[in-house]
């Protein structure tokens, strides 16, 4: 009986290190406002993807292959970026890794926001904004081209639970999770954060371009 039950708990204890290894390798993101995920990387286009495939990227330090999946694209419309076209889009393998799959068929448009490399390549994640272009709504869509950008100096905090204050005037505070349960919630969809002539940051929602004294700002 002893014998069985040592083995019971090496067993277990087994199977509780693989999780534990397997939790480790997964890909963990912290959720951030569309706005906030423009301001961070350094290229955002709207695009098809047309082709891909698995490629070798060189060797890690101990020799291994590093294996990326290249996307063919066609590029729509940049909002962010280099003074050329974005060709190719590279990311790891698998999700595991944070790896993003995406419908090559052509079929597809996506907004597709990463890092930049040379030569018309960028890199992405699944912790960047990565979204189909027909999901996105009409005010994310058009903060592309500005509003976000106006942003980019502004600060915005994700309410987790409360009290939940600002610290600075720089800051808008992201409720989205406290008030619907949801990351795209309300704020997410149809607002960005944006510094008004004094200096603050506050947010703002509406078709039209915000005025330049931002005095049409509008808390949630």
């Amino acid at each position: 009986m002893p014998y069985a039950v040592n083995s019971f708990f090496c067993t277990l204890v087994v199977l509780i290190l693989w999780q534990v290894e397997e939790i480790a390798e997964a890909c963990s993101c912290s959720p951030v406002h569309p706005q906030q995920a423009f301001c961070n990387a350094d290229v955002v286009i709207r695009a098809k993807v047309v082709g891909g495939k698995e490629v070798h990227s060189g060797n890690d330090i101990y020799g291994n292959p590093i294996k990326r999946i290249q996307y063919d694209i066609k590029q729509i419309k940049m909002f962010k970026g280099p003074d050329r076209d974005i060709e190719f889009v590279y990311t790891a393998p698998s999700s595991a890794v944070c790896g993003v799959t995406l419908d090559t068929t052509g079929k597809k448009e996506y907004l597709i926001s990463g890092k930049a490399e040379a030569n018309g390549k960028m890199h992405v994640t699944l912790c960047d904004l990565i979204m189909p272009w027909e999901a996105m709504s009409a005010t994310q869509k058009k903060s592309l081209s500005q509003r976000y950008q106006m942003g980019c100096e502004c600060k915005i905090v994700r309410c987790t639970s409360f009290p939940c204050e600002v610290s600075t005037p720089e800051e808008c505070l992201w409720t989205d999770w406290l008030t619907e349960k949801l990351i795209n919630g309300r704020q997410a969809n149809h607002y960005a954060c944006i510094k008004r002539g004094d200096g603050s940051c506050a947010w703002y929602r509406g078709s039209a371009p915000p005025k330049k004294e931002f005095l049409d700002a509008e808390d949630p």
